[in-house]
């Protein structure tokens, strides 16, 4: 006859301990010093095997039946009530350990292999920078697509939103691969993605595509009153591609295979190295050598700088300041001949 949840709260200790039955293979033992517990008995592959549920009246009769009926449909899916409630437990404490950075780096060490090192670099500083000091200490299993929204608001209001979006995507793949590993059942951060800020369209810089024009515009530099030098750094700019900034910033020094005393020897390998300091980069890697920049120079591009070096070889700046020598030419003054010459954006 099945219990009543009154026998169970008047179940007292004995000198031995005993077992109340409720149906089922489940009963309630109860333990000579008084402690009551609900436990399950059951046969698999030919052997009988006990399963223990939790203590009473912790877990209730209600909740030990439910426990119970469980475990049966398990068995009639010939699987064992007690192996799958060990892989359940071995579960939960994985995933307490889990957390959003023991797992990110776990991600990043085994996919950095696919990427180039540029991009893998990048990759982990937006990590340790937006996700691990906000994020980083909780388990995956408690983070929700409200608390991974609140980290991105916080990107979008320094107005990185291309970042924002970016950072929600490293956060899901994270999320893919502890969902692969068993550690959470789904992805959070794949839900949050519309609710970010949408990219604000931005105004096409000025481009002038056609050659006919490109030698138009320089040949009204060239005729223009405007400095010798900055005239020249004009060319330089059509030449190289660079930034502007890059090149009102260039050394002499970092010009190769040039002779500078020769100015009708052949340079077929001069190249210009631009240092990873000066160059578009994340802090960090300004101070990597191997983030330099080498431009190839043309047969043009190496006559225009031997006429520059006629004008400020003897200085270390190829642009020095009409102010200082010691210092460069600031980007203005390009700018300034350009929107005189009739060229605005």
């Amino acid at each position: 006859m099945p219990l009543t949840d009154s026998q169970c709260r008047s179940a007292k200790k004995q000198v031995k301990d005993y077992k109340l039955a409720d149906g089922g293979g489940l009963y309630l033992y109860v333990t000579s010093k008084g402690t009551k517990s609900w436990r399950l008995k059951y046969r698999f592959a030919g052997k009988e095997k006990r399963l223990v549920f939790g203590r009473y009246p912790d877990l209730k009769l209600a909740d030990a039946r439910v426990r119970r009926e469980e475990a049966r449909r398990l068995l009639r899916e010939h699987r064992d009530p007690a192996v799958e409630e060990h892989k359940k437990k071995m579960a939960a404490h994985a995933s307490a350990g889990a957390t959003m950075e023991k797992i990110g780096r776990q991600w990043h060490e085994t996919q950095k292999s696919r990427w180039s090192p540029k991009y893998a670099r990048k990759l982990i500083q937006a990590l340790e920078r937006d996700v691990f000091p906000n994020l980083g200490t909780l388990p995956l299993a408690d983070i929700d697509g409200p608390m991974i929204l609140q980290m991105l608001r916080k990107i979008e209001r320094r107005g990185s939103i291309d970042t924002a979006k970016r950072v929600r995507e490293y956060v899901s793949a994270v999320f893919v691969y502890a969902i692969s590993e068993g550690l959470v059942p789904h992805d959070p951060a794949a839900v949050v993605g519309k609710a970010l800020r949408p990219i604000v369209g931005r105004r096409k810089q000025p481009a002038i595509t056609d050659l006919s024009e490109l030698i138009k515009l320089q040949r009204t530099i060239d005729e223009s009153t405007a400095n010798p030098a900055t005239k020249l750094g004009s060319r330089l700019l059509a030449l190289t591609a660079v930034r502007a900034a890059v090149l009102c910033e260039a050394r002499w020094g970092e010009f190769e295979e040039i002779d500078w005393s020769d100015p009708e020897k052949p340079a077929p390998e001069a190249v210009w190295r631009i240092p990873a300091a000066r160059m578009k980069l994340e802090l960090n890697d300004k101070s990597e050598d191997a983030f330099e920049h080498d431009v190839p120079l043309a047969r043009e591009t190496v006559a225009t700088l031997r006429a520059l070096y006629r004008l400020t070889g003897k200085i270390d700046l190829l642009f020095p300041s009409v102010r200082s020598t010691r210092r460069p030419m600031s980007t203005n003054a390009m700018e300034q001949l350009y929107r005189r010459e009739g060229y605005r954006r």
